[in-house]
């Protein structure tokens, strides 16, 4: 039986290029009572801050045998961080894995977790440098915490809209909620544990249970428009857009106004909501977990860094401005012809939130 130092070397052992490390200035990762880093290169020429985030995810409330495979909840877990890196402007650099197990998850399901995990790390050239291991009574916990830098007094928070402001997302929303709809319905139907993505390639659903499972947070597009000078506010979509929506509008103190018509509907989930007789503004709105950005830039760059982004085949979605007034979020329905076309609705401060049951 393995105990708790050869499951640590089973799962983190020489996982990494030395390469990778060398490049985040780790001078000593894991293996002892504390990771040594130094301000990376790059950044040392230069005044730096760090940013430092956490995400936790716990079996039964994120994820479960069902929704997602091992390799899914670790690829997940540091993606969540990743973004919150991404949605201040910075980059990610260092990540610490805390990892709590109960005795149902046996040794080889915790190594496909750390591949998830270290498959994620090195996609964002983020260097894993330690983290903890302990026993859980019932359920899985993984709890991630990322380092990333950014240029001294550049971070982005949510607190700079003006009215003017262009609101954009950097990629279409709503797929993760669409994908985990079909994924909990195919489970009911017996599709297996994990779903297989075989039957979602069969229903034609594969990209919305990758969005789900395998999210793939804004890093390049987040420094790439941090870079112009003319962001002014950014925050990442995991609660659902009218959430991240409200956050920018109270942090801000504008309202923000968004236009139905120009909000970016995947046709696969479109699709998908009309087969299901699910609304997929419901999924765009409320369903969270897509990890793209939401963010406002001076309307007069707006075009120019939606050209940008373009010719580095990232998408960017002008979805409507911030205007003076009360903090709120409002939705313009004009994305259909008729009755009450273009009559303007309040949006429920509302989305994922683990304390509203």
């Amino acid at each position: 039986m393995l105990d708790e130092f050869a499951r640590i070397r089973l799962w983190t052992g020489e996982r990494q290029r030395s390469a990778l490390l060398r490049q985040q200035g780790v001078v000593l990762g894991i293996g002892d009572d504390a990771a040594v880093v130094e301000m990376p290169p790059d950044a040392a020429g230069g005044a730096a801050q760090w940013l430092l985030a956490v995400d936790t995810m716990v079996e039964t409330v994120h994820f479960n045998d069902a929704t997602m495979g091992e390799a899914d909840v670790g690829w997940k877990a540091l993606a969540a961080n990743v973004s919150d890196i991404a949605a201040m402007g910075g980059v990610p650099r260092h990540a610490l894995v805390s990892v709590s197990v109960p005795k149902k998850w046996e040794p080889a399901r915790i190594g496909r977790l750390y591949d998830g995990l270290y498959a994620c790390a090195d996609q964002y050239g983020v260097a894993i440098v330690g983290g903890d291991t302990t026993s859980s009574p019932a359920h899985l916990v993984v709890a991630v915490t990322v380092t990333g830098t950014v240029e001294a007094g550049a971070a982005i928070s949510r607190a700079g809209a003006a009215p003017g402001d262009a609101v954009f997302v950097t990629g279409p929303v709503g797929m993760s909620g669409a994908g985990l709809h079909w994924l909990l319905a195919a489970a009911m139907r017996g599709a297996g544990h994990p779903v297989p993505l075989a039957a979602a390639e069969a229903d034609g659903t594969a990209v919305l249970v990758a969005a789900h499972r395998r999210p793939v947070p804004s890093v390049r597009a987040a420094r790439m428009l941090a870079a112009r000078g003319t962001l002014t506010s950014l925050n990442d979509v995991s609660d659902g857009l009218a959430s991240e929506a409200w956050e920018i509008a109270e942090a801000s103190g504008v309202s923000i106004v968004l236009r139905e018509s120009q909000l970016p509907y995947s046709g696969s989930m479109t699709a998908y909501a009309h087969r299901s007789g699910a609304d997929p503004l419901e999924w765009m709105l409320y369903g969270g977990e897509d990890y793209v950005l939401l963010g406002t830039i001076r309307q007069e760059d707006a075009d120019a860094a939606k050209a940008a982004l373009a010719a580095e085949g990232l998408p960017m979605y002008i979805i409507g401005e911030a205007a003076a007034g009360d903090a709120g979020v409002a939705l313009i329905r004009d994305r259909q012809a008729g009755g009450g076309a273009g009559r303007r609705e309040a949006i429920a401060k509302r989305g994922y939130n683990h304390f509203n049951g």
